[in-house]
């Protein structure tokens, strides 16, 4: 739809004005140097506050709407940003700015479901500053972090510290996913002794531990040796930058292979990861027991 609309143009009589004239503008229709009505302005916006940049400028596009991402941006960021009132249940946690070098704090009003603040860093201070400021914050959705914790003993005593349901289901199943690991021998041997009573499975057949030839994986020597090394080294004294010298292992791997008392729970993690391969495994393990060492005969039979 086409509108054409006419207006009056006024001069300004005044000598040295900067403007000279005047364009009569149309209330809830035009606004002075505005590509977009009110209106369209107005969806647009609302658009980009919620998708931002290229979600925006597409959910806008597919609507009639059609923009660029940089406009999309440039009307969030012309957005006006709405006070927050008084926050009864505040709900902290941090982000990752640039993921293991900056860090900020989140503030989420979670009656309301709307962030409030973002605080630079992840440590106690600017915490402490902001719950100072606001004395009505009754309860503290947080994660584990001692720093939050401390800022609100501090600051905020008469405040209630609650644990976030993300946070308390991911520390279960990472235990769960621990003690798993830890027994995966036993659970595999009973698994098989009740699925398949009477029948000793074959001791090549490749469980993710042993190669299609009966031998041990190469990753799986590797991790025992290089476990066994570690936990010797730390036996002896030794640091863990000293250990990551003489074995010429990344800092983060010797702290893991340190971590980890039962080297089982280092292989369950790497052996038993699924691949779109697993469901052909027994066959092509038939397969190369029978004789059949071609891969590309292999590939063909699995793909029929």
């Amino acid at each position: 739809m086409v509108v054409v609309l006419l207006i009056r143009r006024f001069k300004c009589p005044t000598t040295g004005c900067p403007a000279v004239t005047f364009a009569e503008q149309i209330p809830g229709l035009t606004r002075p140097h505005a590509r977009h009505t009110p209106v369209l302005h107005d969806l647009l916006a609302r658009i980009a506050q919620t998708l931002a940049g290229r979600p925006g400028a597409r959910l806008a596009r597919r609507l009639g709407m059609p923009t660029a991402k940089d406009t999309m941006l440039r009307l969030l960021r012309a957005s006006p940003l709405e006070r927050p009132g008084a926050v009864r249940v505040l709900g902290v946690d941090e982000f990752a700015l640039l993921k293991g070098h900056t860090y900020a704090t989140l503030l989420v009003d979670l009656e309301a479901r709307r962030p409030i603040d973002v605080l630079p860093g992840r440590e106690a201070e600017p915490v402490a500053r902001w719950l100072a400021d606001h004395p009505e914050v009754q309860i503290i959705c947080r994660d584990r972090a001692s720093a939050y914790a401390e800022a609100a003993r501090r600051t905020a005593p008469q405040a209630v510290q609650v644990a976030d349901a993300w946070h308390l289901w991911n520390n279960l199943a990472k235990a769960v996913e621990k003690t798993v690991t830890g027994h995966y021998g036993c659970i595999r041997s009973a698994h098989t002794a009740v699925h398949q009573p009477g029948k000793p499975q074959p001791p090549t057949e490749p469980d993710g531990m042993l190669d299609v030839r009966g031998r041990p994986r190469r990753i799986v020597v590797t991790i025992r040796e290089r476990h066994r090394a570690v936990q010797s080294l730390l036996a002896q004294g030794r640091s863990l930058r000293g250990i990551s010298r003489e074995l010429d292992l990344d800092y983060y791997a010797v702290r893991r292979y340190a971590r980890t008392a039962n080297v089982d729970e280092l292989l369950v993690k790497v052996t038993q990861c699924r691949s779109l391969l697993d469901d052909y495994k027994p066959y092509i393990y038939e397969r190369f027991v029978q004789g059949c060492r071609n891969a590309s005969q292999l590939h063909r039979e699995v793909c029929d």
